[in-house]
């Protein structure tokens, strides 16, 4: 019997979790370097990206809501190898994502003082970078061996008081700005909102906004929770993504707004802007407050996502696709050695901010890493649901892809479309930024990559009948061609 006195998720409710997952304040500064035509890249990838990405993961968390995500939707349509593939890099790229997040931390923490030009010259410095960012993420990492409780209590506030505090914060500091006869530091000629394409280079760091809005395939285990999903639940991806849009674009125009273009810095420009202004009402402590306020948002952040993914990893790895020794727990119930593994490749990643360049060198190489890794998932992820459509029609969907069969078309090819334009596009030296030698860019993003998707392709071809775990309440539900007694997908 159907209980049907189960509480259901609002539209409005869903859409918040949507944002609270996607919306994060750091990367506002790479993309108000393009001025207005920001606002063309952000509605492009949410037109291109988010949206399809939403749409298609809930029509696959619906179809197949067994324990497993991507590596259940994967493995149905292309073999467990493949699946295996798409959930080691979904965790793989977080795990990378991790140095360029604590930048951001170590930024804010240098910008807690009153003299902007030290604050700068120390955040700019790279060994207080490396020592900070490898600091708070071993300290967050030593808490989440305590469990999720207190990571929890972190990351609730830390999204409150990190993320929407001074997001609207900086938005009506920027519209303030706007109107307080100032300089305004971008063109808001309505020409400008088309950027000049034939430059390769200008794509570059717009090709982050993808990284903005990845992550909403998460949401897809709340879409049973709405009432009648085949239409709330697009209601919501639509005013989740409409509010991300508007966020992410008025934020960063209020930055392009209040400091000019020769003088944004990836990592620093955020608490500048509030600094700058803040100046203004001769309450520069409030800037300070800011930087804190920041700080805290970063490390909720990464708490959370420190044991989030591995959760997953952990999961499938139980199944039979880890050796044991990366299925321990500790007495909490915490992957003790997976976390461990993910804080040493942490370690090495962020030794390269003293190898490369500068700072925003590094950021932005690690930020393309994580781009291009995530897209491969996407892109397995877009063909999954495009074969799974079409060979198993039959599978009841709680909520499908409106459009019937030229909806699935139109949906997941201009997702699947995307997803590859974007993985190619993120292999170009930015123009805005000095990375060093452009060979040298290619080379480090090709060598990650092929590391990136070497290594579960290594692990599965040792895969041991032994590793799979003894423990009933680790079982997985077979694939349905392992039911069926299929041989022709591995």
């Amino acid at each position: 019997m159907i209980n049907n006195t189960t509480k259901k998720i609002s539209v409005f409710t869903l859409s918040m979790i949507n944002v609270a997952a996607i919306v994060s304040l750091r990367g506002l500064p790479a993309e108000a370097l393009y001025g207005l035509s920001s606002v063309f890249y952000y509605v492009f990838a949410a037109l291109f990206f988010l949206i399809p990405v939403s749409l298609v993961s809930a029509e696959l968390g619906t179809g197949w809501p067994e324990k497993g995500g991507v590596f259940r939707w994967v493995g149905e349509a292309f073999g467990a190898r493949a699946g295996f593939v798409a959930i080691f890099l979904q965790w793989l790229q977080n795990t990378i994502w991790f140095p360029t997040a604590l930048t951001f931390a170590a930024v804010s923490i240098a910008f807690i003082g009153s003299d902007l030009t030290f604050d700068a010259a120390l955040a700019n410095n790279k060994y207080y970078t490396l020592v900070i960012v490898l600091g708070v993420y071993w300290a967050a990492t030593i808490m989440n061996f305590k469990g999720v409780k207190i990571s929890g209590a972190i990351s609730k506030w830390g999204v409150i008081v990190g993320t929407f505090v001074p997001g609207i914060t900086i938005i009506g500091l920027g519209i303030y700005y706007l109107f307080s006869g100032n300089t305004i530091n971008i063109s808001l000629e309505p020409s400008s909102l088309i950027p000049d394409l034939s430059k390769f280079s200008n794509l570059a760091l717009a090709v982050s906004i993808f990284l903005f809005y990845a992550g909403m395939e998460m949401s897809s285990v709340h879409v049973t929770e709405v009432e009648n999903p085949k239409k709330n639940y697009p209601k919501a991806i639509f005013l989740s993504a409409s509010i991300a849009v508007v966020l992410f674009i008025v934020g960063t125009l209020a930055i392009g707004v209040i400091i000019p273009k020769d003088e944004i810095n990836l990592t620093q420009s955020l608490l500048v802007a509030y600094y700058k202004v803040f100046s203004m009402f001769e309450v520069k402590i409030l800037g300070s407050i800011m930087a804190v306020f920041l700080a805290f948002g970063v490390f909720g952040q990464v708490t959370t996502w420190i044991g989030g993914p591995s959760r997953g990893l952990l999961a499938v790895g139980k199944a039979g696709y880890l050796p044991p020794w990366l299925q321990k727990l500790n007495p909490k119930g915490v992957q003790v050695n997976i976390l461990l593994v993910q804080a040493s490749i942490v370690t090495i990643l962020s030794i390269m901010f003293v190898l490369l360049p500068s700072i925003q060198a590094a950021y932005q190489i690690l930020t393309a890493l994580c781009v291009t890794l995530y897209l491969i998932m996407y892109v397995l992820m877009f063909l999954s649901f495009m074969k799974l459509r079409i060979t198993k029609p039959d599978v009841e969907r709680t909520f499908k892809v409106p459009g019937k069969i030229l909806g699935m078309w139109i949906i997941g090819g201009i997702g699947l479309l995307s997803s590859i334009a974007a993985f190619f596009v993120g292999f170009i030296p930015p123009g805005q930024i000095s990375v060093g030698s452009n060979a040298n860019w290619i080379i480090l993003l090709v060598i990650g990559n092929v590391i990136g998707v070497g290594i579960p392709l290594t692990i599965y071809s040792f895969k041991k009948p032994n590793w799979k775990s003894e423990d009933v309440n680790d079982e997985f539900e077979p694939f349905s061609w392992q039911k069926d007694g299929s041989k022709n997908i591995k």
